[in-house]
């Protein structure tokens, strides 16, 4: 097309859109993609040929998934300078709007052709045949791509297709929203002062946003006495959105208190949601994380038209002409008329990429004033009280308010956690039940006149009476729609009760009929007290509650605030768990720095966010860990040298979303050693391989809390170098799981085969038996089939055999399953992500006694046991059984 278009449609003197331009490399062609928000977003994809950008606009942008075909119209030729473009165009020029480089890098046709000139004259032949197959090297695209015409979409349409190659994946690539160049979004480009042509010369404009994203005065200012939100900011480690997380919760307490540590909110009587708010997508979910988008759609609507990134917690609810929230509107809300819909904001977990879950509950809330938009009055910020705490209270109660909040002021995140550090108050008694059944009196022209109540005890619903108060005509029948599928012939309590029982209350009740349902429905109630016997005294129907799943209904008992308040007040976060005096054993890191770089075997690691913390109620940090690692490599690296790991991560500490990464390909430094492995799909993967300290630490600055190793080294990847059976309880005690090991000790000493046993660091324990690599997965599984079926034998009442948990029926399974290929579980002196940062610990046997505990094992006690007891695993790694001569006595001691 040449450049002639391209100049007709610019006036150089209000764009500052280069020119021309000519390249300097005389052995590579370039192309560039860049990122451009203008009427609407797209992607320009450039290539270099005859001394242009042959371009062309791909509204979707590029896809790493070959079965996505990306739609790519040609447009005009861009002169090669336009490849370094970033900035703003003019609004009411030629596609006005922001660009960024959104990648670059180099090109060459697929097939193997030397020289530049030979590789053009070979691309522009294909491109005038319609049919251009190139190679791509950036900084974010990789691999073999087609442009094809397509005579669907006129002279100009042609498709984008990636093809099936080492670097194909469905994972979308433009995600990846930040330029090469600047390290810019188009958001940030779009917001800060850049260098812009208008007026015939080039000027320093700030760019406006729009209306719906100014920062209001009131929001503007930090809270009084924090540090500056930026630097705020630049402690909280990098992370993607999480995905899947549920809320941090609050502790019923009796009565309120006053604090000058803790700050205090108003309790609403509505639904609990967290919204998460990225690059333009929202989600906006309940606790149980069913999604509220089209149920409560204004909301939706609202957080769609912010241009923010981010994950808020708060409340969504109705309130009616006094400002008093009203569940009951709530529930019932289908549109504006059913009442005024607001959705409360007060906390900030995620912002622009960064995890803030370990930040203070002050910091986190300061960040969340500042960057909240300004709203309609539909989406507001939860006010926080400085106050004391008896007066608020007190105040809430004249408002006619269902209770109050109270937050320790320096509490971290924890997710999906009933906090000691929240705890809430309540002004009236409610309580969430199952409906478990409704009564019908006699001669009543009602729907039903009672709805028969449970709740959860020891995961067996237990009675707790029947509410017939606080329904309309119109409730009634919408509730009875919802009954007709779950009617069934018998009680679901354990106990049934008696429907018509007398009470001095009402000697005389009316006889009614009990219909059954299924425990699925969760609604509300109030009332005054409860009886010794756990029946609800005078309740009140308030409302459905859609956001609660039945099994996690239990019976709310209010803890004395004095225990709860003076507890943490005497025990900080350092001291639930930490390290013993005078402990001299050399660390990696210093206390103080937030980032330190070491140098581990000749390789240089850098180790971030060191003060956020790990294990939030023990407030362990990801610097402890790294210490206890650097510590105790010498025991670990023998349970890990040449095996491929499989990396369990928790970036965000123990409660934040973790997830497996078993592929490290293109992934991991260069000297990680790798194993390569093939997926069913026939892609081509890596496992990072364990070796030395430095790989022991570059797996722990992923978040590895716990260290997963294969059975087999790669050297004989077929053949595991012991058995394991993994005593995994349900109900049971421990004393039940030690006596298990115990009985797994007897039969294993009736074969003459020696076996070794350390905790699981979660609630069970493992029992190793070395193997030597002599036989293969099959057989090993095999063995251990045998043994747990003899111990299975001699203690039938609490353990099983059944894969299924719901088979189980509570016992313990004794898996034999974990000996196959890949299989693994935390290995010898791993931590794990549990609340004590327990340690994985092997055991003299003399050890497995009733007493024994699973936090015996810690994080800050394991080097010190080490250097007193050396490895009492070693054994796993010698001299191997002979497995035929084992099963040969099994069968004639056992048969």
């Amino acid at each position: 097309m040449g450049l002639k278009q391209y100049a007709a449609k610019r006036n150089f003197s209000k764009t500052a859109e280069p020119k021309s331009g000519k390249s300097t490399n005389k052995d590579k062609l370039l192309f560039v993609i860049q990122k451009h928000d203008a009427s609407r977003l797209h992607y320009d994809f450039r290539l270099e040929m005859e001394g242009v950008l042959k371009s062309w606009a791909v509204p979707k942008g590029p896809s790493t998934d070959p079965k996505n075909k990306r739609l790519a119209m040609m447009v005009e030729d861009h002169p090669f300078d336009y490849k370094d473009f970033e900035g703003i165009i003019p609004k009411g020029e030629y596609g006005g709007g922001t660009v960024i480089v959104w990648d670059e890098g180099t090109y060459e046709p697929i097939e193997e052709i030397k020289g530049k000139k030979a590789q053009e004259k070979h691309l522009l032949k294909q491109l005038h045949e319609g049919s251009l197959k190139i190679k791509l090297h950036g900084e974010k695209l990789e691999g073999e791509y087609a442009l094809v015409k397509t005579n669907g979409m006129g002279e100009n349409g042609w498709l984008l297709i990636k093809h099936k190659d080492d670097y194909a994946s469905t994972k979308d690539i433009t995600r990846a929203d930040k330029s090469v160049i600047s390290g810019k979004t188009i958001e940030k480009m779009e917001k800060t002062s850049e260098k812009v042509w208008t007026e015939g010369e080039e000027k320093i404009i700030k760019k406006k946003g729009k209306k719906n994203t100014k920062v209001s005065k009131r929001q503007s200012k930090p809270v009084a006495g924090l540090k500056d939100n930026k630097a705020i900011l630049k402690t909280a480690p990098k992370s993607a959105i999480p995905k899947g997380i549920k809320p941090m919760l609050a502790t019923l307490v009796d009565e309120p208190f006053d604090d000058p540590n803790w700050q205090y909110e108003v309790k609403w009587d509505g639904y609990r949601a967290l919204a998460m708010i990225n690059k333009g997508k929202v989600d906006l979910y309940s606790r149980n994380n069913k999604s509220f988008n089209e149920k409560f759609y204004p909301i939706y609507d609202i957080l769609k038209s912010w241009k923010l990134n981010a994950v808020l917690d708060g409340e969504i609810l109705v309130l009616n002409d006094k400002g008093i929230s009203n569940f009951g509107a709530l529930q019932n809300w289908r549109s504006e008329a059913d009442g005024e819909l607001v959705f409360y904001v007060f906390d900030l977990l995620w912002y622009d990429g960064k995890d803030l879950t370990g930040l203070p509950l002050v910091e986190r809330q300061s960040i969340l004033e500042e960057i909240l938009p300004e709203k309609d009055d539909q989406v507001r910020l939860g006010k926080v009280f400085k106050a004391n705490g008896l007066d608020f209270f007190a105040a809430a109660d004249r408002m006619g308010l269902e209770g109050i909040i109270a937050k320790k002021s320096d509490s971290l995140y924890s997710p999906n956690l009933r906090s000691k550090e929240w705890l809430k108050i309540k002004i009236s008694k409610r309580q969430e039940v199952v409906i478990a059944g409704f009564t019908k009196n006699e001669d009543t022209a009602k729907y039903f006149s009672s709805l028969l109540l449970g709740v959860y005890e020891n995961k067996s619903l237990q009675y707790v009476g029947k509410v017939g108060t606080g329904f309309s005509d119109k409730t009634q029948k919408e509730m009875m729609e919802q009954f007709k599928s779950l009617i069934v012939d018998k009680s679901p309590f354990k106990e049934i009760p008696d429907v018509n029982k007398a009470s001095r209350f009402r000697p005389n009740p009316p006889k009614a009929k009990a219909t059954w349902l299924k425990p699925e429905l969760v609604c509300e109630v109030a009332f005054t007290e409860v009886t010794d016997d756990g029946v609800f005294r005078h309740p009140s129907f308030k409302g459905m509650r859609e956001d609660k799943k039945a099994k996690d209904v239990i019976r709310e008992l209010s803890k004395p605030k004095e225990e709860m308040v003076k507890a943490l007040a005497k025990e900080t976060h350092t001291e639930a768990l930490k390290p013993p005096k005078g402990n001299a054993a050399k660390t990696l890191l210093n206390p103080k720095e937030e980032t330190q770089v070491r140098k581990v075997k000749g390789h240089e690691l850098k180790f971030t966010h060191l003060s956020k913390v790990y294990w939030p109620e023990d407030h362990i940090t990801k610097r402890d860990m790294f210490n206890y690692y650097y510590q105790v490599a010498d025991y670990i690296l023998p349970y890990l040298k040449d095996r491929p790991q499989s990396l369990n991560r928790f970036p965000g500490g123990i409660h934040g979303q973790s997830f497996y990464q078993k592929d490290v390909k293109g992934k991991a430094p260069d000297w990680i050693k790798t194993f390569p492995y093939e997926t069913s799909e026939g892609e081509k993967k890596e496992y990072a391989v364990g070796d030395d300290e430095a790989t022991l630490l570059w797996m722990a600055s992923l978040g590895c809390i716990e260290i997963n190793p294969w059975f087999s080294r790669i050297q004989k990847p077929d053949n595991p170098d012991y058995c394991v059976i993994d005593l995994d309880p349900d109900k049971n005690s421990f004393d039940e799981v030690i006596h298990a090991a115990l009985e797994t000790k007897k039969v294993l000493d009736a074969l003459n085969v020696p076996a070794y046993c350390k905790t699981s660091g979660s609630t069970g324990m493992h029992i190793y038996i070395p193997l030597n690599a002599k036989y293969s997965y099959d057989q090993s599984q095999l063995f251990a089939k045998i043994i747990v079926s003899l111990v299975h034998r001699q203690i039938p009442s609490y353990t099983s055999l059944e894969r299924m948990i719901a088979a189980r029926k509570g016992k313990m399974y004794l898996d034999f399953l974990q000996n196959r290929p890949g299989a693994t579980i935390a290995g010898p002196y791993s931590l794990r992500p549990k609340p004590g940062a327990t340690v994985s610990m092997p055991l003299d046997w003399d050890e497995v006694k009733p007493g024994l505990k699973m936090k015996d094992f810690h994080i800050f006690n394991a080097v010190d046991r080490l250097k007193e007891t050396g490895d009492l695993f070693k054994g796993v790694l010698g001299k191997g059984i002979d497995l035929k001569k084992a099963i040969a006595e099994a069968k004639r001691i056992f048969e």
